[in-house]
């Protein structure tokens, strides 16, 4: 049973959802990043969070050790705004997905409290991080740091040669050297993107608009 984020619910999604709450008066909710499905955290709810979440449109749960409700990000200003709500076939668990501010959904500071991401997205996120780290922090003979120091000029010349050798090896029908060229592609594509204050989260979240407009 899908939720909508208002408050404006219709006499019939007001009786089921209080029925699923008085039913099972705390939920369990599973927190997913909106763009890239990654899990960020579980928490509870109950009927008062839920009502604040389809009021606000931020997450907000029961605070199990202190008795009391948990805005998420309020102290923190890792807030987290919600995209989508879906209860599960059997009307016990919500998930929740979100777009996460701040530095994350952890206390511990990391973006998961489910730890690094094991997903093939990570490999992009981690080679970003990687560029992201060397423009605060250089390092001697990095070809990061030379693209970053010669700028915007220097990288959109090599995204254009390296565009040019993806052509070749597609042209060439050798899924091996397409492979590593693509791959090269990308790596520039992310320092590009970095220098311009773009995330791949703004990439994927423009895709995901993209589709959701074909549909």
């Amino acid at each position: 049973m899908h939720s909508k984020i208002s408050n404006n619910l219709t006499n019939d999604d007001c009786r089921l959802e209080a029925d699923i709450f008085a039913a099972c008066p705390l939920i369990p909710a599973i927190v997913q990043d909106y763009h890239t499905g990654r899990v960020l955290m579980l928490a509870y709810v109950n009927q008062e969070s839920y009502n604040f979440m389809q009021e606000k449109g931020e997450t907000c749960f029961w605070s199990r050790s202190r008795q009391e409700l948990w805005h998420k990000g309020a102290t923190s200003g890792n807030v987290q705004k919600i995209r989508h709500m879906a209860f599960d076939c059997d009307r016990d668990t919500l998930l929740i997905q979100v777009e996460q501010a701040g530095g994350g959904a952890c206390h511990t500071g990391s973006f998961s409290c489910f730890g690094e991401e094991a997903g093939a997205f990570h490999v992009v996120e981690k080679d970003y991080a990687v560029i992201s780290h060397r423009s605060v922090n250089p390092k001697a003979n990095s070809y990061t740091n030379y693209l970053l120091e010669k700028g915007v000029d220097k990288i959109c010349k090599k995204i254009g040669e390296e565009a040019a050798e993806v052509i070749i090896a597609a042209k060439n029908k050798n899924p091996v050297e397409l492979t590593a060229e693509v791959a090269d592609l990308a790596y520039h594509m992310l320092v590009l993107m970095q220098t311009q204050g773009l995330a791949p989260k703004d990439i994927l979240a423009e895709i995901a608009n993209r589709q959701r407009i074909s549909v």
